[in-house]
């Protein structure tokens, strides 16, 4: 109880500094039901242990585009994710990263056949359509970690997540404008609108780390070790088909299963 208890009060200490609007998502008690949800498909024993790391290198701030053309991009290499269930679309998903002094840069890219994305403003329920999406677990020592979604459409979900026990929702960000804001940028292999024929899509992100004060290991510096996991969703024809960078079970929410960036 006396460890259940010191959780709590950090948890409810950094939310009260960094996201204390109202919940974005909710669990009940046994119950996954959160941004994120994840892939039923997918069971907790076709999941493997998390072992994945992957080193992000340094490089001096840049304008996003959304296709990843700027030259800082070019010396970095594609981290695959991999397909969750053998069924599904045959798609290609992909990252790369970047850090900064001022922020993490995440550039996704990904094959497609048609945009299926309607929702038109940010914060909604992103996940239920064709999204990109990643969480950043900057401290080990608290269930607290942060969550993005963004859609071809160019709409984002940005929170923070407190998860204990199983228990986890969403928290939006408060002054959410300035140099705290997000900036990010999508692009389309045809037209960006519902509905439309594609060959694939892509995302460009740069997260502040004003955003996230003040959670511990933010800034992060040569050597410093974040968790992490990046995922894909895409429902062309009816059809879900999820990747994941870091296997996990049913939902995206298992963060102790995450892979490991180490800041070069």
């Amino acid at each position: 109880m006396k460890i259940f208890t010191a959780i709590m009060w950090a948890t409810v200490a950094a939310l009260g500094s960094i996201f204390p609007l109202a919940a974005a998502a909710a669990a009940e008690p046994g119950v996954l039901l959160a941004a994120g949800q994840g892939d039923k498909n997918v069971t907790h024993e076709t999941a493997r242990t998390a072992g994945k790391t992957l080193h992000v290198k340094p490089t001096d701030d840049f304008e996003v585009t959304g296709d990843g053309r700027v030259a800082a991009w070019q010396k970095v290499a594609w981290e695959p994710l991999a397909r969750r269930a053998a069924r599904g679309h045959d798609y290609e998903a992909k990252i790369k990263l970047l850090y900064s002094k001022t922020g993490l840069y995440v550039l996704f890219s990904g094959t497609d056949q048609k945009l299926t994305a309607t929702l038109g403003d940010d914060f909604l329920d992103l996940w239920n359509e064709d999204v990109f999406e990643f969480f950043l677990w900057t401290d080990e020592r608290h269930p607290l970690y942060f969550e993005y979604e963004i859609s071809p459409l160019g709409y984002e979900l940005a929170i923070l997540v407190p998860n204990i026990d199983d228990k986890f929702l969403g928290w939006r960000p408060w002054h959410y404008e300035g140099d705290r804001k997000i900036r990010k940028a999508t692009a389309t292999a045809g037209p960006k609108q519902s509905g439309a024929a594609i060959s694939g899509w892509s995302a460009e992100i740069f997260l502040p780390y004003k955003l996230l004060t003040p959670l511990a290991g933010v800034p992060p510096k040569p050597g410093t070790r974040w968790r992490a996991n990046f995922y894909r969703v895409d429902y062309d024809n009816g059809q879900e088909t999820s990747w994941d960078w870091a296997r996990v079970g049913p939902s995206f929410h298992e963060f102790e299963k995450f892979g490991t960036l180490v800041f070069d």
